[in-house]
């Protein structure tokens, strides 16, 4: 058995224990259409425990919401345990913006990212609606890089979640993960995207034109304190800790005073 799909055994291994620990009767995902979910609701279905992948658009671009759709047909033809819940939100957000806006106040594009993460988060309630609804949890679909990183998420977003599987995982090794799984090459050649910006950004645009390579790599320097004579790849490095420190609140526990 390689590593790769020793991996992939063992992290289906752990949610389903955790699963049997706990009494949760149900696993609920929700499908973006990338990599990381793809990765995360495949080892969910390969437990056998009842999985619900959730697609939910909000003004998706159609090519997205397609590889999303395309990776739960996928999964509906490979597993019996897989039920798949389109749910356009669309509608919803529309009326939450429309309230909103009249009295949000916008500095500096400041409201415009306060809407991308409100999508973010009318997704996390839909998922931990239909969680319980079904007696189950919310499985999470960050990576190491992003979530522990440069805290590329949306806090109470999809950085609400009860477990992590992939969390300790870097991007690499979700690629390799879904290779070893056979999940859909489109999916997995598809430049990473959050989906929540109208104008298609993807994540190399919103981290300063880094590659997760790059940030893995400079991921690693930082943790080490490692010095670097590469030019290229101090640049990189000064970006990454430019990035974690504006989101470093993100991951750390949330400021309690004491009395």
């Amino acid at each position: 058995m390689n590593e790769t799909r020793k991996l992939a055994d063992d992290i289906t291994a752990w949610i389903k224990n955790y699963a049997e620990q706990h009494g949760i009767k149900s696993l609920t995902v929700g499908v973006s259409g990338g990599i990381d979910s793809a990765v995360v609701s495949t080892l969910c279905a390969k437990t056998g425990l009842p999985t619900v992948v959730m697609t939910l658009p909000i003004r998706q671009r159609p090519n997205l919401h397609q590889l999303s759709t395309d990776h739960a047909e996928w999964l509906l033809s490979n597993f019996v345990n897989v039920k798949h819940i389109n749910l356009d939100l669309t509608p919803v957000f529309d009326a939450f913006e429309s309230g909103l806006k009249p009295v949000c106040v916008d500095q500096a594009g400041n409201i415009n990212l306060a809407f991308a993460n409100s999508r973010s988060r009318l997704r996390m309630m839909t998922l931990y609606q239909t969680a319980q609804s079904h007696g189950g949890i919310v499985v999470g679909t960050g990576n190491r890089v992003e979530d522990f990183g440069v805290g590329f998420f949306t806090k109470y977003g999809d950085g609400g979640v009860d477990i992590s599987p992939i969390g300790d995982l870097n991007k690499t090794e979700v690629w390799a993960l879904g290779r070893e799984l056979g999940v859909l090459e489109s999916i997995i050649a598809a430049p990473p995207t959050d989906g929540l910006w109208d104008d298609g950004r993807n994540d190399q645009d919103q981290l300063g034109g880094l590659t997760y390579a790059e940030l893995e790599l400079a991921m690693s320097q930082d943790e080490s304190d490692a010095a670097t004579e590469d030019p290229k790849e101090y640049a990189a490095l000064t970006q990454y800790r430019r990035i974690r420190s504006r989101n470093l609140h993100k991951m750390l526990p949330i400021p309690v005073f004491k009395k």
